[in-house]
């Protein structure tokens, strides 16, 4: 059995009327990401209600592939732009799923 895909969530909160902010700081950091090994791919969600809510959904080739980016150096400083914007009504600001089945 081949190690399973995972996603990586995490929770962003724009202030009001920065939300073009949060944008902004997610294409930057994607550019930077482009080519990043195990990195399949991100995209950047928002409730249809809520437009100060985001959801940044990375999908990895493995949970060895996300931890050896995580742990590497240029970690912090890539995904710096996104930082002041944690949301902060969440105890933790990710969620790690691995993909169990999909069709």
């Amino acid at each position: 059995m081949s190690p399973a895909e995972v996603r990586v969530l995490l929770w962003y909160r724009a202030p009001e009327g920065a939300e073009h902010q949060v944008v902004a700081a997610f294409h930057k950091i994607s550019t930077q990401l482009r080519g990043t090994p195990g990195l399949l791919g991100s995209e950047l969600w928002r409730p249809v209600h809520d437009g100060a809510d985001f959801v940044v959904v990375s999908e990895w080739e493995n949970l060895q592939a996300f931890e050896t980016w995580e742990r590497g150096n240029g970690h912090k400083d890539a995904t710096a732009p996104l930082r002041p914007y944690r949301d902060p009504r969440r105890e933790r600001p990710f969620l790690l799923l691995e993909v169990v089945a999909s069709y």
